[in-house]
């Protein structure tokens, strides 16, 4: 069900801050930007008085994006990744035993992989990543390497800016980390964030704008609290996100699952907004979305909705549209009048209508194993992980789900995640 509702928005003056023009391994030069064309080549040496623009030490500046997939087997705890243009897959000693343990989960933040195991959360730099200017982005790539142990084994989220990286844990604790030591390859001391303002720390912390957006208990209701880099407490936003549990962020801002809905975060010179975007229907515990899933800048997410539909909800046009698909597994979109990709626990993979929410294509891909199967998707294709089947499939959502490429991995690609983005 579609719905549009009058939208509550509630703001919190906060004042502007310098921007911060380190991140992401991005040197920038004062000068104006200028977008680069031609084909792939190594970043020019800065020269003693000045860097030219888009100067990354070490790294190779590109003309279009450097997809990797960062692969790991539940199992052996086997890590690899696998390079989308060359189709190498390069294997990553996450510790220096070569023993990971047993893989539990994995996510990334755009560049980096964070594994999370039996006894801690280790970071892999896959090597790629891109800078969005707005005008104009910057895609680079560099070598693939281990950095280290980032948290414990109940890391719950990681987010990163082009500054800071939060890694939040199931119990709360949230540790930030200065993102461009991780860049050069080691793990700083991880600063603790605690309980402050309107309460304390219960969900994930998301760096945004400079500053962080911290999902606080607070003793009367629940909220979105903003914070500055050192933790100290700016404003509690008025909009509440009962029970938020799930985050996106987008180009549009950060999206928070709350219990009625979605809780739109947004920054504009120095002050932030909370715009709520109801489900518009009594929506049970169960069937709520809590891992929204799109394309790197799209506007546009997916989420399980219970064991048989999935949630669309379009932050553009402040909506949510429920999709009845049968069970799923992993669903996906790239947004922008895309398909939604759904796959199914029978491991079939369908693509759907969003408007009329009738099904357009399905394929057969996967035999066993689907448990753990996730829909990765860029800007033209689609990447579904078979463990069972011990490859990975590239999917042309464009041309009725048509199997484009298959890579054989050599190991159960249990989880998966896709970098460069």
């Amino acid at each position: 069900m579609t719905s549009r509702n009058t939208h509550q928005i509630r703001h919190a003056k906060v004042l502007p801050r310098a921007a911060v023009l380190v991140g992401v391994g991005l040197l920038v030069g004062l000068t104006g930007c200028q977008s680069d064309s031609g084909g792939q080549r190594p970043a020019a040496k800065p020269g003693a008085s000045s860097a030219p623009h888009g100067y990354v030490e070490g790294a190779e500046e590109t003309s279009e994006q450097q997809s990797r997939l960062v692969l790991a087997d539940a199992g052996t705890g086997t890590v690899g990744v696998l390079d989308l243009i060359t189709e190498d897959i390069t294997p990553v000693n996450v510790t220096p035993s070569k023993r990971t343990g047993d893989v539990r989960g994995l996510r990334t933040d755009g560049r980096f992989a964070y594994l999370r195991t039996d006894d801690a959360t280790y970071a892999v730099d896959s090597g790629t990543w891109t800078v969005d200017h707005g005008d104009h982005v910057h895609y680079y790539r560099a070598p693939i390497r281990p950095v280290g142990p980032v948290g414990g084994p109940g890391t719950a989220e990681v987010h990163s800016d082009r500054t800071v990286t939060a890694v939040s844990s199931v119990k709360g604790d949230t540790q930030l980390f200065d993102r461009k030591k991780l860049e050069e390859g080691t793990v700083p001391r991880g600063r603790s964030l605690s309980g402050a303002g309107a309460g304390s720390v219960a969900g994930a912390v998301v760096p945004y704008a400079e500053h962080l957006l911290v999902a606080s208990a607070g003793a009367e209701r629940d909220t979105v609290e903003v914070r500055s880099r050192d933790g100290a407490s700016v404003a509690a936003l008025d909009e509440p996100c009962a029970s938020a549990r799930g985050e996106a962020v987008t180009r549009r801002g950060v999206v928070f699952g709350c219990a009625d809905g979605a809780l739109l975060v947004s920054e504009d010179k120095g002050t932030f907004s909370a715009t709520k975007i109801p489900y518009g229907r009594a929506v049970d515990a169960g069937e709520r979305a809590v891992d929204f899933r799109h394309r790197a800048g799209s506007t546009t997410l997916a989420a399980k909705a219970g064991d048989d539909a999935v949630w669309v909800l379009d932050v553009t046009d402040r909506t949510w549209t429920r999709i009845g698909t049968g069970p799923v597994v992993a669903a996906n979109t790239p947004g922008e009048g895309g398909p939604l990709l759904v796959l199914g626990e029978d491991g079939a993979l369908s693509a759907y209508d969003i408007a009329s929410r009738k099904r357009t294509a399905r394929t057969d891909l996967l035999t066993k194993g689907t448990a753990s199967a996730v829909v990765e998707v860029d800007i033209s294709r689609a990447y579904v992980n078979d463990a069972g089947g011990r490859k990975v499939y590239e999917i042309d959502y464009n041309d009725g789900l048509r199997l484009a490429r298959t890579f054989p991995v050599g190991f159960a690609p249990t989880h998966m995640v896709e970098t460069g983005r």
